[in-house]
């Protein structure tokens, strides 16, 4: 019993789901594709929160690399800056051998990268200037002015280069420039002077770039005289960067793929960009380290060099999760399908057994009424028979009657028929006599089945009777079949006989007389009126007309009807 309770909520339940997938065919489809896309796009949420932490944590990294890798060749050009410093305070002259011999035992490596070289700048006065240009003009073939000229910037104070090493083609360029000249240099040999420390200038472009060359900054450390009192300022020892590539050679310390960088001078809050390093997108995540660079305040800022898409990882995800959520719509949906058609198949077969069950219930009622009908007719028969031969003859006319009028309904499927159809078929042995006249008049009026048969026997009867005693039974002799409507739902049908032989009232009531009365007018619910008059016999039967509504099968459950 447990067993059969449990199959019993299985199949409920299924069928629950069958009714959802019925009830909403379209929704339901729609309903599983976006929960599955919720889930992928929560799914690839969660993937992109994963790949933004750790790319997050890995620009954190590379950028404090980075900054600590530029803060470092800062701080070691700043150191040789001040060895060059400590040496040349305590040289009274410095020559082109000393400065070239000091600059070789430094012996720069790779951390020395991203700068131009290690010069000296003397300060000089005005007076002092054409010596200058002589000492600069030593083995060359034309001679080297300072510039710019006094004529083109008069000053009272000059700090020309006079060396430059290595000594290169570009390094050359630069020899005779006045660096004072200029105020973001002079701002920074400035600063320099006052607190005695390495320190880098704002955003320059070097004399070396021809003056359209990339930006870069210099660095400068003052020499200070070794003796005398306050310490007169000598020149300043130097070194100038090309600021790309000394953003660039730090970088290559680090595995700075899939990122970008860039470097900004810092002046009273504002950024003035630097450097930077190729593939910088705008709208990326950035990582920014202040840095303190020889005494002057600048900044990295580190980016992303992944645009801002989802990863292989989420793209992977997503498209997986839409294959998927496609593949369960539409799975879902031929379900929803196949539910529908499952639903009409069943209204449809629960239609046909409705109809089945309906039709074997008519089936029977009519075959009993058809059997209750010649029950009586062969009831009335054998009492009224005087032998077999009569028994049967009469039995044979009236079973042919019924037979005539069922072959009429069968035609109609059992529907309405017409009364003139029951008339003609009833009269049909003397509708081709020549020596009879018969007349059926009347408008179109359709009876329902069981109304023809009980019809159908009542005129089988009189033209039986007409046939043997009345009009049909001698030449000349005439039969009137008239009807005419009384109301909706009910027609008068009148039987007239004339030009037969005189009539009178038989003396005992005969086997048709009393099928008419009885039988008949029991089926047709209303007295039927035989009159025997001598010059013939006359039937009035008052037929009921009912709506089809009233006896034709419906098509659909619960298909019982009237009779």
């Amino acid at each position: 019993m447990r067993g059969r309770a449990l199959v019993a909520e299985d199949l409920e339940r299924k069928g629950k789901r069958r009714r959802w997938l019925a009830d909403y065919p379209r929704a339901i489809p729609v309903l599983i594709f976006f929960l599955v896309m919720a889930i992928t796009i929560t799914s690839v949420f969660a993937i992109e929160r994963g790949e933004d932490e750790r790319e997050a944590a890995e620009i954190n990294r590379r950028a404090q690399a980075m900054a600590s890798a530029i803060e470092r060749r800062a701080f070691t050009s700043s150191s040789y800056l001040r060895a060059g410093s400590a040496l040349l305070t305590t040289q009274d002259e410095i020559s082109p051998d000393l400065f070239r011999r000091f600059v070789s035992e430094l012996r720069l490596d790779s951390d020395y990268r991203g700068a131009e070289g290690i010069g000296w700048a003397p300060v000089i006065n005005l007076g002092e200037v054409p010596a200058m240009e002589d000492r600069l003009s030593e083995g060359r073939v034309s001679r080297l002015t300072i510039r710019p000229t006094l004529d083109e910037r008069p000053r009272g104070i000059l700090v020309p280069i006079v060396y430059l090493q290595p000594d290169t083609l570009r390094n050359r360029r630069a020899l005779g420039f006045d660096m004072y000249s200029e105020p973001v240099r002079r701002a920074a040999m400035d600063k320099a002077e006052r607190d005695g420390l390495p320190t880098a200038s704002g955003k320059i472009v070097l004399v070396q770039e021809g003056g359209a060359g990339k930006p870069g900054f210099l660095i400068y450390m003052p020499v200070f005289e070794s003796e005398g009192p306050g310490r007169a300022l000598k020149g300043f020892i130097y070194s100038p960067f090309n600021a790309a590539q000394f953003l660039s050679s730090a970088a290559e310390l680090i595995s700075y793929d899939g990122v970008s960088a860039r470097l900004y001078d810092i002046e009273d809050g504002r950024r003035d960009l630097l450097a930077e390093l190729p593939g910088w997108l705008n709208g990326t995540k950035i990582v920014e380290r202040h840095l303190r660079l020889a005494n002057r305040d600048m900044l990295l800022a580190v980016s992303s060099g992944r645009e801002e898409a989802l990863s292989t990882m989420s793209m992977i995800t997503l498209l997986f999760g839409l294959a998927v959520a496609s593949l369960l719509m539409l799975i879902a949906r031929l379900l929803t399908q196949q539910a529908l058609e499952d639903g009409r198949s069943l209204a449809w077969f629960a239609q046909q057994n409705s109809i089945r069950d309906s039709l074997t219930r008519e089936l029977n009622h009519r075959v009993k009424n058809t059997l209750a009908n010649v029950l009586s007719i062969v009831s009335l028969t054998r009492r009224r028979a005087t032998d077999l031969d009569e028994f049967a003859e009469g039995i044979d006319g009236r079973i042919r009657a019924l037979s005539a009028t069922h072959d009429l309904l069968t035609q109609s499927d059992w529907g309405t028929t017409p009364i003139r159809s029951v008339a003609e078929v009833e009269l049909a042995p003397y509708a081709d006599d020549e020596q009879h006249d018969l007349v059926l008049d009347g408008p179109d009026v359709e009876l329902a089945p069981n109304d023809a048969l009980s019809f159908g026997l009542a005129l089988h009867e009189l033209a039986t009777n007409a046939a043997k005693y009345g009009s049909l039974s001698v030449a000349g002799g005439k039969v009137s079949v008239r009807w005419s409507p009384v109301n909706k739902t009910l027609v008068k049908v009148e039987w007239t006989e004339s030009g037969g032989p005189a009539v009178s009232k038989p003396k005992r009531r005969g086997f048709g007389t009393e099928l008419i009365e009885k039988i008949v007018a029991h089926e047709l619910r209303h007295p039927v009126e035989l009159v025997f008059d001598e010059k013939g016999v006359r039937c009035t039967l008052l037929v009921p007309v009912r709506e089809p509504s009233e006896f034709v099968l419906r098509q659909g459950p619960g298909g019982a009807r009237g009779h």
